[in-house]
């Protein structure tokens, strides 16, 4: 008989394993409410640029040139934001920067109602980005670690699905807002100071990651969140095994042997596809306006065309789960490029709709699928700063294409303009089977 006695300590839980069996409850649900808020005041704030775009470029007689900085320049704040905000959170906590990110992004975009000339915009507009670069993947990371394992995919998409929320508030703006008259761009920007006194709720009322506290030796501290967790769903409290110690990172290796794969990936998929979805959302109320549409018709039919970004999320929240995250990402964005084809090819209003609302569906399910699988590739200490660094890198094909779309215009059409989104999104979906190891029901990398 064996009188070997089993390791008591290596049958207690970790804190991440205990977040992860949990079910779903209603303290989840304010998560991703309170994040999700502010996630959608974000894409509220990138949508309006698209509809104040045209009307402040007809007020001030602005060539095509001078709106295209006037649509990108946001994006060069965003790329920096990206990146130093994902190390940021590493170093000082995802609910400290990302209500930091709220606060810089909602006081310059109120700021920018006042602006008296196209020099002061840029400046602001850099600043608004700025902001908005760092918020992103900083809760998309917070979510993903605050998440049950088996529903964590589907989480991140819902929290990504309020983008659709935001930008559809963009859309109802610049259709009843900015036409009503000269100044009405100015009023739909003094509505985004409505992100800044979200902040202070954000600040105050969101959990910190318990991964992120333990890690920096805030053990109290992380057992008081599991606790939170716990309590909601009628869990007893059980005693936990610490952490292994985690070998110190720099953001340097994310090019190491171990993660050099999926960051070339990683980074190859967000440089297409925001290639592909700033290129043709940030213009699209322009490109209908040249097509002979008016000013309220090109905003209403953009409002149509955003609205079937909703169900776009509700399916890859199913398919994250189910296909898995690459599988997931890698469909969609075909249905993507499928899509943008045929909207440069459509010449009817039917065609333009119909092909318009399924590029909505499936590049904005893609951006949820993409959204779930780029904090899970690496451990919690390289977490924040490699998704950051992702989105950074990304933010340099959203900088270009606004840039790019009136050369590309000038030079070969819209069809033409299309197809290169078309080819763009290919890729993306090609670099998505490089995001190895799939982790669909997996638990995250504590180390």
């Amino acid at each position: 008989m064996s009188t070997t006695t089993p390791p008591v300590a290596a049958e207690k839980p970790t804190r991440p394993e205990r977040m992860g069996r949990l079910p779903y409850t209603r303290t989840h649900t304010r998560v991703l409410a309170g994040a999700g808020a502010g996630w959608a005041l974000d894409a509220m704030d990138v949508g309006l640029i698209s509809f104040v775009g045209l009307a402040i470029a007809t007020q001030w007689d602005l060539t095509r040139t001078e709106q295209s900085w006037l649509l990108s320049i946001g994006f060069v704040g965003m790329a920096l934001g990206a990146t130093v905000g994902g190390m940021l959170a590493d170093r000082y906590g995802r609910r400290t920067v990302f209500a930091l990110t709220l606060l810089i992004y909602g006081l310059a975009t109120g700021a920018s109602a006042l602006a008296t000339g196209l020099a002061m915009l840029l400046v602001l507009r850099f600043l608004v980005g700025l902001g908005l670069g760092a918020e992103l993947p900083v809760a998309s990371t917070l979510v993903s670690e605050l998440s049950p394992t088996r529903i964590r995919g589907r989480m991140v998409v819902i929290l990504e699905s309020f983008w659709a929320v935001g930008w559809i508030l963009a859309a109802l703006i610049g259709f009843f807002v900015v036409p009503t008259s000269a100044d009405g761009w100015r009023w739909a920007f003094a509505l985004g100071i409505v992100p800044a006194l979200y902040a202070v709720v954000v600040r105050l009322g969101l959990p910190e990651s318990p991964l992120f506290l333990e890690r920096r030796g805030r053990v109290d501290e992380a057992e008081a969140v599991v606790r939170r967790f716990e309590v909601s769903a009628g869990v007893d409290a059980v005693e936990s095994r610490p952490l292994p110690p985690a070998p110190a990172r720099t953001p340097g290796e994310l090019w190491s042997t171990a993660y050099r794969v999926r960051t070339l990936g990683i980074w190859l998929v967000w440089f297409f596809v925001n290639f592909s979805y700033y290129g043709a959302f940030i213009w699209l109320p322009s490109l209908l306006h040249a097509q002979g549409f008016d000013l309220v018709r090109s905003f209403g039919y953009t409002l149509v065309i955003t609205l079937a970004q909703l169900p776009g999320y509700a399916v890859a929240a199913v398919l994250v789960e189910v296909w898995g995250r690459r599988a997931t990402l890698a469909t969609f964005l075909v249905g993507s490029g499928v899509a943008a084809v045929l909207f440069g090819m459509a010449g009817e209003v039917w065609q333009i709709i119909a092909a318009g609302c399924a590029l909505s569906f499936f590049n904005l399910g893609a951006w949820g699928a993409l959204y779930a699988v780029t904090p899970e590739i690496y451990p919690t200490t390289l977490r924040a700063s490699g998704a950051g660094a992702a989105a950074g890198f990304g933010r340099i094909a959203s900088i270009a294409a606004p840039l790019l779309v009136p050369v590309i215009l000038g030079a070969w059409g819209n069809a033409a303009l299309f197809v290169v989104f078309g080819a763009a999104f290919g890729v993306g979906a090609a670099a998505a089977w490089l995001l190895l190891p799939e982790q669909a029901g997996d638990a995250l990398d504590v180390s």
